[in-house]
This record gives C-alpha cells, sequence and structure tokens, in this order.
C-alpha cells in the first residue's frame, strides 16, 4: 500500500464511516507522513462534530413569506424579456464580424465599382509596347531612371582616372 492509496480513503476513515484495512493500519504505523495527516483529520472531524447551527431568527420565516408574496406579486416579464438580450448580442456580434470583415478586404479606402468594372474589361489599360504603355511605364519609374546618369557620370570618371 502506498501513501497516495491511503490518501484516497483517509476522510472516510478518520470520520468514522469505516475502519482502517490491515494494509493500511501497517502503512499508517510505518509512514509517519500519513499517520501524522490521519491525526490532524481526526481532530478536523471531531472539531466539525462539535460544531452547532446557529439557529435562525425568529422572524426569519416571516420575512421570507414577506419576500416570496412581493416576487409572485410583480408582472412577469414575458418571453421576449429573455429573448431580447441574446438576440441583441448576437445581433451586435454578427455587426462587428461584417465591419472587420469589409475593413480588412478592401485594399483601397475607397471602393468605386465603376474602375473595377473598368479594369475587368481591360478598358483604359494600354497594351504593352505601344507608346502610351512606354510614358506611363517612364512616369511610375522616373526616380530609377534619373538615377541611371549618375551611373553614366561614374564610369566617365573612371575611364578619365584610368587614361590619362
Amino acid at each position: 500500500m502506498n501513501c497516495n492509496e491511503i490518501r484516497e480513503r483517509m476522510p472516510d476513515v478518520a470520520a468514522g464511516l469505516s475502519e482502517p484495512t490491515a494494509d493500511e493500519g501497517k502503512h499508517l504505523e510505518s509512514c509517519a507522513a500519513c499517520a501524522e495527516q490521519m491525526k490532524a483529520m481526526r481532530k478536523t472531524m471531531a472539531l466539525l462534530d462539535e460544531w452547532q447551527t446557529p439557529e435562525p431568527s425568529p422572524y426569519f420565516d416571516v420575512r421570507l413569506e414577506a419576500r416570496v408574496r412581493e416576487e409572485m406579486a410583480k408582472p412577469q416579464a414575458g418571453w421576449l424579456a429573455w429573448f431580447r438580450r441574446p438576440v441583441l448580442a448576437a445581433a451586435l456580434t454578427v455587426l462587428m464580424g461584417v465591419g472587420v470583415g469589409l475593413f480588412f478586404t478592401r485594399t483601397s479606402g475607397i471602393y468605386n465599382p465603376d474602375l473595377e468594372n473598368s479594369m475587368s474589361d481591360n478598358v483604359g489599360v494600354p497594351e504593352p509596347g505601344t507608346a502610351v504603355s512606354d510614358l506611363q511605364t517612364l512616369e511610375s519609374n522616373h526616380d530609377m531612371y534619373a538615377n541611371f546618369d549618375l551611373l553614366d557620370d561614374l564610369d566617365l570618371q573612371q575611364d578619365v582616372t584610368a587614361n590619362p
């Protein structure tokens, strides 16, 4: 018998609901920790047996009956009262979910359905290699192309210093 097995039955034995078995008795004699715990539990059970419940106030029953009558006299709320709160909470949850979903699915700040239709029909989008497409590419990459002049100047300076 080990300590865990005897600790499971210790409250029943300490309360006097059952007697310890021979194995439990041997373990209690050999294990000081379990014997000390059994002694403490028996003291606790003895104190609980001596404890007397306090008597309720003599006016307790009168006040309880009056309170019950008051509660019974109140108008009863219909089925709508308990149904309203969960429905409002669910509606608020759905609205917040839709709002958050719309917030994260929009790629731009303003939604323009006409622009989306024109983009889907490829109207207004120039074909690659045309003059309009080349001009749009130059405009969007202006900063990068402007820095190419600096590279040309560096190549000229290196040629001058290498061939004096």
